[in-house]
């Protein structure tokens, strides 16, 4: 069965709202800045850290991406965007999106430490909440 972890915009999030490009951009970041890492200490730490080529369908242009492996090790991620209503303490229905990580039922235990490891990466960039794989949940955003 198919596992998923959630990044949810809450209103103390960096955004309220992102786009499957930007998260796209974001792991283009995590993969420059690995692979940067990797340079500095003469060893091709980009290829361990980021194992994947992201790839889109087109019947998921806009909505979701996944990230695909050759490596033995790992399988695949699929990351999409969705958004869900919510009501709020003084009772307003509103919008929040979400960011999905789904491992499908091939994936690997390989794929799920990279999963959580970009999960916690995508939640503290956009300054979210994080349920991860196991139903924890952790806050990356701002709390009063």
């Amino acid at each position: 069965m198919a596992e998923n972890a959630f990044i949810k915009l809450v209103p103390s999030s960096a955004k309220q709202t992102v786009t499957i490009e930007e998260v796209m951009d974001l792991f283009h970041y995590y993969k420059n800045i690995t692979t940067k890492t990797g340079d500095q200490l003469n060893w091709q730490y980009g290829d361990s850290a980021f194992p994947y080529e992201i790839k889109e369908t087109e019947e998921g242009k806009g909505k979701w991406f996944y990230l695909k492996s050759n490596h033995e090790r790992y399988y695949a991620i699929l990351i999409g965007i969705d958004k869900e209503s919510v009501r709020s303490e003084d009772g307003q229905e509103s919008e929040q999106v979400n960011i999905q990580i789904t491992l499908p039922e091939q994936s690997t235990h390989g794929d799920k430490g990279k999963a959580n490891e970009f999960a916690k990466f995508l939640a503290k960039k956009l300054q979210g909440e994080l349920h991860l794989f196991n139903e924890r949940i952790m806050y990356y955003y701002p709390r009063k």
